[in-house]
């Protein structure tokens, strides 16, 4: 008898269907075709011990497992529960009549237990938009799958639940989640705030322009400044997922298998922070079996590297093409999978080896040529896409004696989110653009042009430092987010001096300035 289970596999972030061809005849030859892994191969033992020990005798038929389309390479254990069942309805052991009307997923212990799975939230988006009625997921994954609507979820605990399920006899209700209603409970403050951040004043107004316009951010100061602590605070001024950028992080992060246990739509802009011992293949995705790297799972929130000058330079330099297409393609010999990239890089480092390059009280201890060399430990090309280099400097006895209360982050957030929602309006009409650091050349001489004055100002100040054209385009980028959130139609000299002078570190004063 031949049956067909469906299930779905992930390719990149999103799933494509499988169908489970399952043929009993006569012999005892058990066989898996469809281009399986090691992992599905290795499912008949798994089906063998899981079926006996959920009460069912294991069928003493020739099985053969077709897992179409054949020309896609299938991974993962995910096929276990699906083809455990197809084996007991070719066989004539479970009897199920409605077998089209599901998509079923989940992984196979000995005892017969079923196990979580990665990327259960892009498989219930691909069953929904294939029109199946009803969903079987390990039950660790029932709330992740569940935030998808208009399909009925169930989470199963072990094969004799799915059993019951496809057979019609279960008593199983379907998990329903009010996704929103839980998305606007999920979405809270992480705690951490810019009000207990003494001093640095001028630092935190370089945070709010860049979570303004979505601008990349480098630090530069000796250590115990606060450059960690505060980079650790800028989820709490960046303005909230919406629902539909919640559901594509949540993807991604469902796919790499980084979501807990019960799960569902990630409400906070994502905030990663690797070593600087990562490979480039950690870094931007890849491997074997392709699977999304750091910068695709800081994808709508922050990557922030510390220490950046102590990153391998290997690593450093394959920021430089994700940073422009906010993308990264892996290709392999049969297929190619894109993982999004769209993050705000925020780095700090020291001056130099020693760390009191240009301290106020204590001396640097390095020579002339090793702080040049630890500084160009960073390329002039990736300087340039970094919109904003800031100097910090250690917070002051007086400052951090003070007990009166700082601006908090609430109040910077707020007028973060008014900046944004005019970059909003402003993109509403182009694909792909929502705030300014994500501007093109057309965009940038539509929106962000300068006024006589501010590009006499700009001129100047590029021909003395020797700036690249790509700097030109980040500091018209930065002065339209400062024009943003002065609520300026246009952008005028002020804005042009404020975002000129965020650029202490390109490669004409690089000398200069340290």
């Amino acid at each position: 008898m031949l049956t067909k289970i469906y299930s779905a596999s992930i390719q990149g972030i999103d799933a494509f269907p499988v169908t489970i061809e399952t043929d009993g005849c006569s012999g005892a030859l058990f066989s898996i075709v469809g281009l399986p892994d090691t992992a599905v191969k290795e499912s008949h033992q798994r089906m063998m011990s899981a079926i006996t020990h959920s009460g069912v005798k294991f069928p003493r038929k020739g099985i053969t497992i077709n897992l179409a389309p054949a020309d896609i390479k299938k991974e993962g254990a995910a096929f276990d529960l699906p083809m455990a069942i197809g084996v007991l309805t070719a066989c004539g052991t479970v009897c199920a009549d409605n077998l089209a009307d599901f998509m079923i997923m989940g992984e196979l212990s000995l005892d017969g237990s079923v196990l979580p799975v990665k990327g259960a939230l892009p498989m219930a988006v691909k069953a929904r938009e294939l029109g199946f009625k009803k969903l079987i997921v390990p039950e660790a994954n029932v709330t992740e799958a569940a935030v998808v609507n208009k399909i009925e979820v169930y989470g199963v605990a072990c094969l004799a639940d799915a059993i019951a399920l496809v057979s019609g006899t279960s008593t199983l209700e379907p998990t329903v989640i009010n996704t929103r209603e839980i998305f606007a409970m999920e979405a809270e403050n992480s705690g951490l705030d810019f009000s207990e951040v003494k001093g640095q004043d001028s630092v935190k107004r370089a945070f709010e322009v860049a979570c303004a316009g979505g601008h990349n951010l480098l630090m530069i100061g000796p250590p115990g400044a606060g450059k960690s602590m505060m980079a650790k605070r800028i989820p709490s001024i960046l303005p909230p997922l919406s629902l539909a950028e919640a559901l594509e992080t949540t993807k991604i992060h469902s796919v790499a298998g980084k979501l807990s246990r019960g799960s569902m739509l990630m409400a906070r802009r994502p905030f990663r922070t690797p070593h600087h011992t990562l490979s480039p293949v950690a870094l931007v995705g890849g491997g074997s079996s392709p699977m999304p790297g750091e910068i695709s799972l800081a994808h709508n929130g922050v990557l922030f590297l510390d220490e950046f000058p102590e990153f391998p330079r290997q690593v450093l330099e394959v920021l430089r093409q994700p940073i422009e297409d906010r993308t990264i393609t892996v290709a392999r010999a049969k297929y190619t999978v894109n993982y999004p990239a769209s993050f705000m890089l925020v780095a700090s480092m020291n001056p130099c080896p020693c760390g009191y390059y240009g301290h106020p009280t204590k001396a640097c201890t390095c020579s002339p040529g090793a702080v040049t060399r630890y500084m160009n430990r960073i390329s002039g090309p990736l300087l340039d896409r970094i919109d904003l280099q800031v100097e910090i400097q250690p917070v002051s006895f007086d400052d951090m004696a003070d007990t009166s209360p700082a601006e908090s982050s609430e109040a910077i957030r707020e007028r973060v989110i008014k900046a944004r929602s005019l970059q909003q309006l402003r993109f509403q009409g182009e694909r792909g653009i929502h705030c300014n650091a994500q501007m093109n050349s057309r965009l940038i001489h539509k929106y962000a042009w300068p006024d006589a004055e501010g590009l006499a100002k700009l001129k100047e100040r590029m021909t003395k430092l020797n700036m690249s054209a790509r700097a030109f385009d980040r500091i018209l980028r930065v002065a339209r987010t400062i024009a943003d959130l002065d609520g300026a139609d246009n952008v005028l000299a002020r804005h042009i001096a404020e975002a000129i002078g965020y650029r202490s570190l390109d490669r004409g004063n690089y000398g200069k300035a340290f």
